[in-house]
């Protein structure tokens, strides 16, 4: 794909280690909407050169979906040489963790020239989540494709007790889409640690989609078919969608139990273009 191609919001977007052969190559016929080669958290620090070189290689291999190098962050000693492979290589996103500040997209940006991800992982990054968003928009010659909720780390960084869960991270989850949706770029909620709990996968996809978000990390191959599931809009939503076009005709008026106006009909519009029915 051209290196300006437009990408839809991906509902799946699963990370696997670029350490591990054998997953990216399963990694090729999996349904999942964004492959996350990464280069972080999943390598250990002895394979991490080889991992490098294995994401380069591999990042154009994966058809016309798009496919993100996750770096290390950029107090790593890895951060330069990683940034100049994700600019070798043929990914089409580069994700940067632990994002608190602007000026880090503008230093990775100037380093990759590839539209980037800003992972929110600390307080800090949630406090500043506008400012890190506004990169999309500056003049910087640097591009923002959407930000990514890393919960594990952003739990230790708010200090929340062991027994904590979403209902404490409420606030700057809503903050991480506010910030996303003021720039028109990409929400993608963060990743389900329990593997074998599919219920609760479900109730926390479902519970990101009403907070806003386009879709969710995942880290097992197990989860893309719930996840998928969960983010697109049901049959119900599509033939309401389909119902209230059919039904307008401009400007404020009643439909069925309800005042809808031009807004209502161009997010109908816009659940139709994401499920291909338009």
């Amino acid at each position: 794909m051209s290196k300006d191609a437009i990408y839809a919001a991906p509902r799946t977007a699963l990370f696997l280690p670029a350490s591990n052969p054998r997953a990216i190559e399963k990694a090729r016929t999996l349904p999942a909407d964004m492959i996350i080669l990464d280069l972080e958290d999943a390598v250990k620090p002895e394979d991490k050169e080889a991992a490098r070189a294995a994401a380069q290689e591999a990042a154009g291999t994966f058809g016309d979906r798009p496919v993100a190098i996750r770096v290390n962050g950029e107090d790593s000693e890895h951060w330069a040489a990683d940034l100049k492979a994700a600019k070798r290589s043929g990914c089409t996103h580069v994700v940067i963790p632990k994002v608190e500040k602007p000026e880090t997209l503008v230093s990775a940006g100037w380093r990759c020239a590839k539209p980037m991800l800003a992972m929110i992982e600390t307080a800090a990054g949630v406090m500043n989540a506008g400012g890190i968003a506004s990169v999309s928009s500056s003049g910087w010659g640097t591009k923002l494709a959407g930000l990514i909720v890393g919960p594990n780390d952003l739990a230790a960084s708010l200090k929340l007790p062991p027994a904590a869960g979403r209902a404490q991270m409420q606030t700057a989850l809503q903050l991480i889409v506010l910030a996303a949706r003021g720039r028109e770029i990409w929400a993608l909620d963060g990743v389900y640690n329990k593997l074998d709990d599919a219920e609760g996968l479900a109730r926390e996809c479902q519970e990101g989609r009403l907070l806003g978000f386009d879709g969710k990390t995942l880290i097992h191959p197990g989860q893309i078919d719930i996840a998928r599931t969960a983010f697109d809009p049901s049959e119900a939503e599509l033939a309401e969608a389909r119902d209230l076009i059919a039904a307008a005709t401009g400007g404020a008026e009643r439909y069925r139990d309800r005042m809808i106006e031009d807004m209502h009909v161009a997010q109908a519009h816009a659940l139709l273009v994401r499920a291909g029915q338009a």
